[in-house]
């Protein structure tokens, strides 16, 4: 009887092609506010592994982004 391999992606996991400029910056939103949102980080800056700090000296993001409850669209960060 042999084994079946184990899966290479999550359950959850799905393809996604970005659409527009808006769908990537939606995206991206996401991805560095996602260790504030699960407590590994109080503000996006903080997380050693993230992109964040790049895109700040792209002049995509402000250095405080994320660190406050009122920024535009956190509340929509939901792809999960």
């Amino acid at each position: 009887m042999s084994k079946l391999p184990k899966p290479v992606w999550q359950p959850r996991y799905w393809e996604h092609a970005i659409r527009d400029d808006d769908d990537l910056r939606r995206h991206l939103d996401y991805i560095h506010y996602n260790p504030v949102k699960h407590g590994y980080a109080k503000v996006p800056g903080d997380w050693q592994w993230s992109s964040f700090a790049k895109f700040v000296r792209q002049g995509w993001y402000v250095p405080d982004w994320g660190g406050t409850a009122d920024v535009h669209g956190i509340a929509n960060l939901d792809f999960e």
